[in-house]
């Protein structure tokens, strides 16, 4: 398995598709489909049935998952996604963007 580029609570943008040029946080990732869901992006309503929690039932909307090659990391300070390299501090891997060599955090 390769080194993932995105991490959960990452920021990112997506870069084709519907919803491309808009960004999001990551709240979940499935390396086995290669998927992301992506706050705010991808939204489908379902059907909910009535329970306790929710006696009125009806629909929800909730984010679908979006392919993992379609979203970058994005970089607030070059208002863009970025591709990212590595770089070893003492003996901690860290992502740091090639655009502006600062680190990226989630």
């Amino acid at each position: 398995m390769s080194i993932a580029r995105i991490k959960k609570h990452d920021t990112v943008i997506a870069i084709s598709g519907e919803y491309a040029g808009q960004t999001g946080k990551v709240t979940r990732i499935d390396f086995r489909k290669n998927v992301v869901f992506v706050e705010g992006l991808n939204l489908v309503k379902k059907a909910v049935r009535r329970s306790q929690a929710k006696p009125d039932g009806g629909f929800v909307e909730i984010e679908a998952p979006i392919r993992l090659s379609k979203v970058m990391p994005y970089d607030a300070e070059a208002k863009k996604g970025v591709r990212i390299r590595r770089v070893r501090t003492g003996d901690t891997l860290e992502r740091v963007s090639k655009a502006t060599n600062k680190v990226l955090h989630g």
